[in-house]
Parts: C-alpha cells; structure tokens; sequence
C-alpha cells in the first residue's frame, strides 16, 4: 500500500491526446471561469480531490477542465480483484444539468453486462438505463464521485453475474452457479 501512496490518487496532467473525448466537445467553451458550468466542474474537481477512495484515481487536464480520466482498482473478494479499469469522462456544455459522458476502456473484453466493448456504461445515475427518478442524475445533488463510486459498488462487484436485468431480484439456486461461472470468467480476463 506504501507505493500506491505516492502515485496521488488526483493529479493534473498536461498530455490528453489519447482521450476518448478529445475531439467530440469544444474545449473553448469551458475556458470562462464566471461561467456556472466551469464552477461545477471545478467544484467536482475539489470533491474528487479531497474525497476519493484509496481505489479510485483521477487525472484532469490543465487545458481541458472538461475532460478527465479515472481507474477505477478492483476491489478485493470480487473477480475484478486488483484489475484496472479505465473510464475517459467528458463534462456537457450544460453540465450539470446533464450527467457527464462515460467511456469504459474494455480492450475488446466484455467483462459486466453494464460495461460494453464499445465503451458504453450502462447506469440509471447516467441515464444510460432505466431507473426510477431517485436513481437518475439529479442536476442538484448528483456527483462524478458519486458516479464513480456506483460504478465501484454496483457494477464491479462481486456477483456481476447479476447485473443483468431480469437477476437482480431472482436469485435461484442453479443461478448461483452460472454466477461462480461467470465470475471464473470475468477473473480470467481482467
């Protein structure tokens, strides 16, 4: 644990070239620091900064506040134990009025129902799936931490396997096999 202490769990970087969001927003748009959107975002930055678990790490980019990348480790007794996972993060021009954009690096894996090969993340704080209105992005109270922290608990966590809609409530005998199944599987590849 000593070495991930000094590798800082939110740092600004300069080099954003490889983001997946570097092309799709305009970064000018960002650059009024009167605006309420550049305000939300570096409110999200001090949140981030100062409250981010010892699993999750986040770099922002000194020329675009509007972008950002975190990795998400994780977390032991799951079968993501130890694994990297990596989500490029675009602010909206009308942030917060609309969560942020999510893309998951999935290196061609699919390793959760909620997490596709293309990159999308499937999650009602995103409302990129079907939730009632407590779980959807409430532009008042809603967080990048708090997205982040749905992603950890909710997607990565240690039966996946039931994150596919139709599971979360049946949870049957011969289904908790395919569950182990499933998890030999996501360990393998991650």
């Amino acid at each position: 644990m000593e070495k991930t202490n000094l590798f800082g769990r939110f740092d600004v970087v300069s080099d954003d070239s490889d983001h997946q969001f570097l092309r799709s927003n305009n970064g000018h748009c960002f650059s009024n620091s009167k605006s309420e959107v550049y305000k939300a975002i570096m409110r999200e930055w001090k949140t981030l900064e100062q409250n981010l678990p010892e699993s999750i790490y986040v770099r922002v980019y000194e020329r675009r506040i509007d972008l950002m990348r975190a990795v998400i480790v994780g977390a032991a007794g799951t079968p993501y134990h130890d694994g990297l996972f990596f989500f490029d993060i675009a602010f909206p021009s009308d942030y917060p009025k609309h969560p942020p954009l999510l893309h998951f690096h999935s290196f061609g894996l699919r390793v959760n129902s909620n997490l596709y090969t293309n990159g999308r993340v499937c999650l009602s704080l995103l409302n990129t799936w079907i939730g009632n209105k407590r779980e959807k992005w409430d532009p008042c109270e809603s967080t990048l931490l708090q997205v982040l922290l749905s992603i950890q608990g909710l997607v990565l966590n240690e039966k996946p396997f039931f994150n596919e809609p139709g599971y979360e409530r049946e949870r049957f005998v011969v289904l908790q096999s395919k569950s182990r199944a499933y998890n030999d599987l996501v360990f393998a590849l991650t």
